[in-house]
């Protein structure tokens, strides 16, 4: 087809404006009429793309299966994110939590059905308001903060991780970042230079404290968020994935453990009762634990994110549990 390009290569190629499709030599009509046709779709008012392009892009990539997280295909945003940015004449780039999409960083929440961020310069004269569905921030952008993922611009992991530590809520901050540093996408010394690129940008101070307490241990968006709802309710941090056993027995690697109070806490994905086998091992697996010495409490995705406080106390209420086992007549805080 004239003017678009229908390879799932680089995606750039296959996004064109009406302008572009027009200056290729294609009338009017004879773009209406591939759309009618469907060889051609429309991504926004005035943006199109080959549907092969589409087909090949749909359903693939997905960004991964963390609970509220990242499960729009990643490749299908991608294609929403070149549609905006060809809007804009390509004077922008993804940004944000459509970046974090693209990466498979991990998301607290779900994006929104098709809504598309970018970043653009200040000093670009273009509109601040995008397009419906797209949300348009204006920063500055180095250079090195830019990668290009199928042709299209985004911001790299660090400058995603650090622009959503600076704009969303702590705990989602904490997850990206965990994501990140776990996956092995970012360093720390690598965020700690897009820190002081944005030094005196707003939020700052969040994202210095969301990559001080980011931790790569982290395994998941659920462990991330509720090592937070443990650190914003009192409690000690806790010291992640920790094998327990010893040289006769090893019992298994628990999510969260606190030695001094010999308390496990287990974030519970889907995953874990998917099956009667499933479910068994680990009733089988807290038994052991729990006769080896330790109080051991579990939560699930909602319990963590609708009622943080009643997860923290019933953990609080190991810690007495514990202490008192141990210590007949002691309580904790007592001398």
């Amino acid at each position: 087809m004239a003017g678009i390009a229908g390879g799932d290569g680089d995606v750039r190629d296959g996004v064109r404006t009406t302008a572009e499709l027009l200056a290729a030599g294609l009338s009017p009509y004879r773009i209406r009429r591939l759309v009618r046709e469907g060889s051609l779709q429309p991504l926004l008012t005035g943006v199109y793309a080959a549907t092969k392009l589409v087909a090949a892009m749909s359903g693939d990539g997905r960004a991964g299966d963390r609970p509220g997280g990242a499960g729009q295909p990643a490749d299908e945003h991608l294609l929403h994110v070149a549609a905006a940015l060809a809007a804009t004449g390509w004077r922008a780039v993804g940004s944000h939590r459509s970046a974090a999409l693209a990466h498979g960083l991990g998301l607290v929440w779900s994006q929104s059905p098709g809504l598309v961020e970018i970043t653009r310069s200040p000093e670009d004269r273009g509109s601040r308001t995008g397009r419906p569905g797209v949300r348009v921030h204006a920063a500055a952008v180095a250079a090195d903060h830019v990668v290009r993922r199928r042709g299209i611009p985004l911001t790299t992991v660090a400058r995603t991780v650090i622009d959503l530590a600076r704009t969303q809520p702590f705990a989602a901050g904490v997850a990206v970042a965990d994501s990140a540093l776990h996956d092995r996408k970012v360093s720390r010394a690598e965020l700690d230079a897009v820190l002081e690129y944005c030094q005196q940008w707003p939020g700052v101070q969040r994202a210095r404290c969301v990559v001080a307490f980011s931790d790569p241990r982290a395994e998941s968006v659920l462990e991330s968020i509720g090592r937070v709802a443990f650190h914003e309710f009192g409690l000690p941090q806790p010291d992640l994935q920790v094998w327990i056993g010893d040289d006769d027995e090893v019992i298994g690697r628990v999510d969260y453990l606190w030695r001094e109070f010999q308390t496990i806490a287990e974030a519970d994905g889907a995953v874990k009762y998917t099956s009667q086998a499933r479910a068994m091992a680990q009733l089988n697996r807290d038994a052991r634990l729990r006769a080896a010495g330790y109080q051991v409490v579990h939560f699930t995705w909602a319990e963590i994110t609708r009622v943080p406080g009643q997860v923290a106390a019933t953990v609080g209420a190991a810690f007495r549990q514990s202490v008192m086992m141990r210590n007949p007549g002691r309580t904790m805080g007592a001398d």
